[in-house]
């Protein structure tokens, strides 16, 4: 297992309707992430910057490259984009962060 982990941005004054959408996950996503090999998948919130920071732990024969192909990854995307910075495929903007410490 490999532990991936990003940081993406919130608009301002979005926090509750993300936080809603995400509480409401399409279980046909969750599927398709799951069987992508993405396992313990959370998003944390930062308040003073809206910074979204992730992490997830992913299979060593993961498909994750497939994902932005799916219908359902695509969709998922333009339902999220009014509250987040996204790319111009709709996917949202991420950053990879480097792990700096790690206490297993």
């Amino acid at each position: 297992m490999e532990k991936i982990a990003f940081r993406m941005r919130l608009k301002p004054a979005c926090l509750d309707e993300y936080r809603r959408r995400h509480d409401a996950i399409w279980p046909d996503l969750v599927e398709a992430l799951k069987a992508a090999g993405i396992r313990d998948y959370s998003i944390h919130h930062d308040p003073e910057t809206d910074a979204l920071c992730a992490t997830l732990w992913r299979v060593d024969d993961h498909d994750m490259d497939r994902l932005p192909a799916l219908d359902v990854m695509r969709r998922w995307w333009r339902s999220m984009a009014p509250l987040m910075d996204t790319n111009p495929d709709g996917s949202p903007v991420s950053v990879s962060l480097a792990t700096l410490f790690h206490l297993p």
